[in-house]
């Protein structure tokens, strides 16, 4: 979070502001210079709070906060650069959350190669009216990448994203290949 900055300048110095009897006061300026630096960072930030909203402006170690804000479960091993992006992108990935869509620009955003997410789908019918549904086993969802390096890829820790990602009950494999 946010910490004091030396030597960072008040935009307005309390000393300043006082009665002239106080201009002169070292201990009076002393004192308010101190304030001074105690809220130069806090009114740096009330200033720019704006840019702080922003995931491509805010300050790298803010973005995990407005990760937490838009529910994004943040994973220690991307990049700024990825939860920048998938931050920025959340408004959209929650409007396609739990679809195959939805997964495969999740995944993209993360691994950075081409995706193909398929499922077992979700409807199943019967050709004859009553007679009982056919069973069409345990509900999947496999997702294959396809990037330059597959070894930049943990796939251990792409798993557990997918499967974060989708239903519980939902069977989850993930393939990384090359190309």
């Amino acid at each position: 979070m946010r910490a004091g900055i030396p030597g960072l300048p008040s935009p307005h110095p309390i000393g300043e502001q006082l009665p002239a009897v106080y201009a002169e006061d070292r201990f009076v300026q002393s004192f308010t210079g101190a304030l001074d630096e105690v809220l130069a960072p806090v009114l740096s930030t009330l200033d720019n709070f704006a840019g702080y909203l922003d995931p491509r402006l805010a300050p790298e170690d803010f973005v995990g906060r407005l990760a937490h804000w838009v529910a994004l479960g943040v994973d220690e091993s991307w990049s700024p650069a990825q939860l920048r992006q998938l931050v920025t992108s959340s408004v959209e990935l929650h409007r396609w959350r739990g679809t195959q869509r939805g997964l495969a620009e999740y995944v993209r955003l993360l691994t950075g190669g081409a995706v193909e997410v398929t499922d077992s789908g979700g409807v199943v019918e019967s050709p004859q009216p009553g007679a009982p549904l056919p069973d069409p086993g345990p509900p999947w969802v496999q997702v294959r990448v396809r990037v330059p390096d597959p070894a930049r890829v943990d796939v251990r820790r792409l798993t557990a994203t997918v499967v974060d990602a989708v239903p519980a009950h939902v069977r989850v494999a993930v393939e990384v290949l090359e190309g």
